[in-house]
């Protein structure tokens, strides 16, 4: 989807939209709506959230378009205006106090996304747009959107379509619209380059395994690595799931997604960081080439690890990608994946936790998380747990004595492989809305990107 094909340049001619909350409702009906009061009293509008009202013109037109956004506690309320209105241009008329520009733009397009590869009707359709609010920077909302697109387009994408080779397409068309430098380690290479645990959970597939690389900036600068998870797709090897699992398997390289949606942000703000993308893609798949429950795979850090199931296949390839970003000290990685149904369990859909031992980096996210509006919430790396991932006949093992706290024990297993990092933190996302809302449709989703973006930005962008 283009983003700019979403905005007007001018507001010359735009029909006016009108939003209100509960507790603005009766001044703008005593003001900017006092003409049309009647007519909304009438029609029982209260400034529900999502509510549209259209006033009628003096020839059967459209005058204006009143918005309610309920309590104003979600600034993506906005976004069921694109996504609901008639085919037109628009232009913010009256907004709450505080809504800035950036955010109704934002909410705009997040709101107008449809995935529509599929769907040749969609794909024609004709779209309402949105004249630029005054105070909004464009080019800041045109790159966040482009990163949610971006990682949302790739998780929706079907496994039959996004295997490890077009997962490694999509991460070489990001490097090419940057320069940025891009290299893949494929196959057996991996066996070579020792990357022994991807090739061990890829080798089931005929799709081969492979491990995308992504550099971009000065060497110089403090160096931020970014691994993301990229199960294309999750059958759960020998360990093999139950069909109902497997519907939405195409999600399991959400990780990747993610990563590739904040490398985008970042290369395109130009923010002043060495930037290092790391993503073993792999299909999890059943064959004779499986791997097995009972092995036991040595990994580049040199601790062996026993598979207890072959369905914990995320935190074996993670493992080999962070001890390789983890050799180069950087001074902030950070690993994102789809990596347990613990943690929905946990939190739910909507609410991805993290896990680090810095609090100040905590801190920072949580506020960045608070300021954008992008839900996460910390979760402890109780070292108490540790022993639960020590295997019986090697020194790990990717299936915990315990069934509980999973979504802990998995992120211990992640941080056994991360030692010289100035800073660590892991998200385990869901990369999936399991139900819609404004801006927010059902399918993939590119949880917590925005809020790590502002953290970058508040961090390096002085």
């Amino acid at each position: 989807m283009n983003i700019s094909e979403l905005f007007a340049a001018s507001s010359q001619d735009a029909v006016p939209i009108y939003a209100v909350s509960q507790a603005t409702l009766e001044s703008a009906l005593a003001g900017p709506l006092e003409r049309h009061a009647k007519w909304l009293r009438a029609a029982g509008f209260a400034a529900g959230a999502g509510k549209i009202q259209l006033l009628p013109g003096a020839e059967g037109g459209v005058a204006g378009v009143v918005f309610g956004v309920g309590a104003d506690d979600d600034p993506f309320v906005y976004a069921a205006l694109s996504s609901q209105l008639p085919n037109g241009t628009y232009a913010f008329a009256l907004t709450p106090p505080g809504v800035i520009g950036t955010t109704l733009a934002l909410a705009w397009a997040m709101g107008a996304y449809s995935f529509s590869r599929y769907k040749a009707q969609d794909r024609a359709k004709a779209r309402p747009v949105l004249a630029w609010p005054g105070d909004a920077d464009k080019a800041q909302a045109t790159r966040v959107a482009h990163g949610l697109f971006l990682a949302r387009d790739l998780v929706n994408t079907p496994a039959s379509d996004m295997g490890p080779a077009e997962l490694a397409q999509a991460a070489e068309g990001v490097a090419r619209d940057h320069g940025a430098r891009f290299s893949v380690v494929e196959g057996r290479a991996l066996i070579e380059r020792n990357y022994p645990m991807i090739w061990a959970v890829g080798a089931g597939s005929p799709r081969l395994p492979r491990l995308i690389e992504l550099k971009w900036g000065d060497d110089k600068h403090p160096h931020v690595t970014l691994v993301g998870k990229g199960v294309c797709f999750d059958s759960g090897g020998l360990d093999i799931k139950p069909s109902s699992a497997m519907l939405t398997m195409k999600k399991d390289m959400g990780g990747a997604a993610a990563v590739l949606g904040i490398a985008h942000m970042v290369m395109d703000a130009k923010l002043p960081i060495a930037l290092r993308v790391l993503i073993p893609a792999v299909e999890n798949s059943v064959s004779g080439d499986a791997y097995r429950p009972g092995d036991v795979l040595k990994s580049r850090k040199g601790l062996t690890v026993e598979v207890g199931n072959t369905d914990a296949e995320g935190r074996l390839v993670l493992a080999d990608a962070l001890a390789d970003a983890d050799a180069e000290a950087p001074d902030l990685l950070i690993c994102m994946a789809t990596l347990t149904g613990a943690a929905r369990v946990a939190t739910g859909f909507d609410l991805p936790p993290f896990f680090t031992q810095d609090d100040a980096l905590a801190a920072d996210l949580m506020r960045a998380s608070q300021q954008e509006a992008d839900a996460m919430w910390r979760l402890p790396l109780w070292r108490g747990y540790r022993g639960l991932i020590e295997g019986t006949v090697a020194d790990l093992t990717n299936n915990p004595s315990s069934p509980n706290a999973g979504a802990i024990t998995a992120a211990l297993f992640l941080e056994r492989f991360v030692e010289k990092a100035k800073a660590f933190v892991h998200f385990d996302i869901a990369a999936w809305n399991d139900r819609a809302k404004p801006g927010r449709p059902l399918g993939g989703e590119a949880q917590a990107i925005r809020a790590i973006f502002a953290m970058l930005k508040a961090r390096y962008l002085k």
